[in-house]
């Protein structure tokens, strides 16, 4: 009970931040049956492009959000020095039941110099789940050492979006979000691009532990579940996307499937792009194209196996095999058509099986710590644990808040004891001298208080401790 009275303030801090901790998980779901759109990071700062570089805003290293319409081509200015590799992506995020088409609504992304030259053009996202809309996303770089020299330069760049679609896709804004990134220079030489045949392309079996643990997975990268190698359990609802993150160091590859299981009812309904499963590296550049598998009733399978993590699979003009560039958390996104839900109208289980093949390998060495473009120990723990990074942030937050109340009590209930015990003694010292002034004896100072301003503070007072302990 002393400890609750001397440390109500620091438990409410915790009641707040416990509160606080439960919010990654949501995603303000209207009703029960609503689909979750794109939650975007809570950090990111609004930005507004424009259509012409005049006025362009300037965009700065993080996240940050816009929307984007249809037929729209908008410009973002930054400026980059002639070391560093910088990565700008963007996320399209169509709410879920926005009409789109498939291959022909697409984001397309490059960076462009100062005189108009193009140093790279992303591979533009398109749809290909069958009218479905959910998160497409890819980047382009000002990459140093790359065969454009216009493109080396310190000094301004823009980054160009436009998004292009027929008459007869939906004419909703599309809510947009933009990373933009900086890789660290190399301290030696440049590795080279691996050779050919240093690496197996046939799949292997997919993962078969015979303990499966949950996932939870989020609504997009910002708020994607942690998973590891195993197998892993999830809910997932017909028109939903549901992104999950994996820890893959240099050297490392992923052998993927998502699987859905049997239809128990009677229903003979075909669906041709039943589940999707794309795969995106730490820049949220995607990995290949995503794969759509067919569903009519019985067990159905996406699978993607990548290729290992190596800095020179960034020379390789394979596009699947470009973007295993780095290590990092790369992400999963799985997405479920609308028309599933003749099969599974209040959803249905979803098994991802994640494989994180070969031992991990040295880093090619950047001159300063790579941050996004590592894993680290932490984040072998998070993925274990299946923790989201809001959660693995907020857990660590709790536990320093709670140690530090916790000391806060015990420091407040010794200084407490030691203030009353001497007051105890100085008593029957004072009782004179409260007898010939007619005034209760000042008590002694508190730990860190002065005693001639625990006296005036108390000249009239109730004799106690301070309110407010």
């Amino acid at each position: 009970m002393v400890t609750v009275r001397t440390t109500h303030r620091g438990i409410a801090v915790l009641a707040t931040l416990a509160a606080v901790a439960v919010l990654p998980g949501t995603v303000g779901v209207a009703s029960a049956d609503a689909v979750p759109g794109y939650r975007t990071a809570d950090g990111a700062t609004q930005i507004g492009g424009t259509p012409s570089t005049d006025d362009a805003p300037q965009l700065k290293p993080g996240l940050h959000t816009d929307a984007i319409k249809r037929g729209e081509q908008k410009y973002y200015a930054v400026t980059l020095d002639d070391r560093t590799n910088a990565y700008f992506s963007a996320v399209a995020a169509p709410r879920p039941g926005t009409k789109v088409e498939d291959y022909g609504d697409k984001l397309t992304i490059n960076v462009q110099d100062s005189n108009g030259n193009t140093c790279d053009t992303g591979a533009s996202p398109f749809f290909r789940g069958g009218g479905m809309a959910y998160p497409i996303a890819d980047y382009a770089t000002r990459r140093i050492g790359a065969d454009r020299p216009d493109c080396q330069k310190a000094g301004p760049y823009y980054l160009v979006l436009k998004r292009e679609g027929a008459a007869t896709s939906g004419p909703d804004t599309w809510p947009i979000e933009l990373d933009y990134l900086e890789e660290p220079p190399l301290k030696g030489s440049t590795p080279a691009r691996p050779g050919q045949g240093t690496w197996s392309t046939a799949t292997p079996a997919p993962r078969t532990d015979p303990t499966k643990r949950a996932a939870r997975g989020g609504t997009g990268f910002n708020d994607a579940g942690s998973v590891a190698t195993g197998v892993w359990t999830d809910r997932i609802r017909p028109g939903e996307t549901r992104f999950y993150r994996v820890p893959v160091d240099w050297g490392q590859r992923l052998n993927l499937s998502a699987e859905l299981p049997n239809a128990t009812g009677k229903t003979t309904g075909f669906v041709g792009n039943a589940l999707g499963l794309g795969v995106y590296n730490p820049a949220r550049g995607a990995v290949g194209t995503a794969t759509f598998v067919p569903y009519g009733g019985k067990p159905a399978a996406a699978k993607q196996f990548t290729a290992p993590v190596d800095y020179g699979n960034r020379f390789n003009p394979v596009d699947a095999v470009s973007a295993m560039r780095f290590a990092g958390w790369y992400y999963l996104a799985v997405s479920l058509h609308p028309d599933a839900a003749q099969y599974f109208p209040k959803g249905t289980d979803l098994t991802l099986r994640v494989d994180v093949r070969l031992h991990p390998k040295a880093g090619p060495g950047y001159t300063k710590p790579a941050g996004t473009f590592s894993v680290t120990p932490q984040d072998q723990e998070t993925a274990r644990k299946g923790q989201t990074a809001q959660e693995a942030a907020t857990s660590g937050t709790l536990m320093t808040v709670a140690y530090a109340g916790i000391g806060t009590g015990v420091v407040l209930l010794a200084g407490l004891g030691t203030w009353t015990l001497v007051a105890r003694r100085q008593a029957p010292r004072a009782a004179g001298v409260a007898g010939a002034s007619g005034e209760p004896p000042a008590p002694p100072a508190l730990p860190g208080q002065s005693t001639r301003t625990t006296q005036q503070g108390q000249r009239g007072a109730q004799f106690g401790p301070p309110r407010g302990w």
